[in-house]
């Protein structure tokens, strides 16, 4: 049973043991992908679809333990997670500080990697993921810390990944000028009951806010992508395509992933590993997608097995899929 009454000081330190590193609530973590790419073993599906840098990727969260939703399918420890924001990093404050961390996290690798490789995943940063863990669009600041982290020299791509319960933030983003170059919005249900029943989303007007933001996405002016994640006996049945897939053709987002669950984490304590589809049952969902009259300015555009992930893209985006050329 998980104790749900916990402190700040206590999460910190339970997080820590599960190596992220921290700049008081803010935090990094370097995930396996990450690990990867330093052992020249692989690299992470974002490079892969989109070109962003895997090696130097700083994965981080300005609000580590906020979110309004508590999704069952979410690895981290949902049930300490609140919607209250009890302290605004200073952003410049915020990115030297994960910086750091990221450099503690990393230092032990020059034991058993390529020295010239580790020193390019630690004193680069062309790639960040604001994604980690919590909502982002909970952090004040956050419009201030995509523009600071988009002047640094070396950035070259910065993804932000939201569960879309804060459509006024996101709007802001546009306003200000401070829009990440990717967007992605999390999507886990076509209708209000099981989003309801997957997010735990407490919101007087939760399915309202969601909605809200996914009619504004096609106005914001930035590569926006959809990320469906596929959960097996839950959001997955014959019933559920065409609802989808009309809804997913009123956004047009310019991609949309369809990614299986994976029963890691927490998760675990909620969900039964046959929950998690494999990658053939995942690309078979997305083909049904595709299938449908709706879904006809859609395509199939990359897979990558080992991540259980399926990329469409719509064919009358203004992007190339890949930002970035790279090897």
């Amino acid at each position: 049973m998980i104790i749900t009454i916990m402190k700040k000081e206590d999460l910190i330190i339970d997080f820590k043991k599960k190596k992220y590193g921290f700049f008081k609530d803010a935090s990094v973590q370097v995930c396996e992908w990450n690990k990867n790419a330093i052992r020249e073993k692989g690299k992470c599906y974002k490079q892969d679809f989109y070109g962003a840098d895997c090696l130097s990727c700083h994965q981080i969260a300005p609000t580590t333990f906020w979110c309004n939703n508590s999704c069952i399918f979410c690895w981290r420890p949902k049930e300490y997670m609140g919607k209250i924001v009890k302290e605004t990093i200073d952003p410049s404050e915020m990115i030297e500080g994960l910086i750091k961390e990221r450099k503690k996290l990393l230092s032990g690798f020059y034991g058993y990697a390529k020295k010239e490789t580790v020193d390019k995943a630690i004193n680069h940063q062309k790639h960040w993921a604001i994604s980690l863990s919590g909502e982002p669009t909970l952090y004040k600041k956050l419009g201030e810390l995509i523009r600071l982290i988009k002047k640094r020299k070396e950035t070259e791509t910065v993804f932000v990944v939201s569960n879309g319960q804060n459509p006024d933030v996101i709007w802001n983003l546009k306003k200000d000028k401070s829009l990440p170059t990717q967007l992605y919005i999390s999507m886990i249900s076509p209708n209000e009951k099981l989003y309801k029943r997957i997010t735990c989303n407490t919101e007087k007007n939760g399915w309202l806010n969601y909605l809200k933001t996914l009619s504004m996405l096609k106005l914001l002016g930035t590569r926006i992508v959809i990320r469906l994640t596929l959960i097996k006996g839950l959001n997955d049945s014959p019933s559920l395509i065409k609802e989808f897939s009309d809804l997913l053709s009123i956004i047009e987002p310019d991609f949309i992933e369809i990614k299986s669950y994976m029963w890691i984490g927490y998760s675990r304590r909620r969900l039964k590993e046959e929950n998690m589809p494999s990658h053939e049952y995942t690309k078979e969902f997305a083909n049904q997608i595709l299938q449908e009259f709706s879904m006809k300015n859609y395509k199939f555009e990359n897979e990558k097995v080992d991540s259980r992930i399926v990329l469409l893209k719509n064919k009358k985006s203004k992007y190339k899929t890949k930002i970035i050329d790279r090897d």
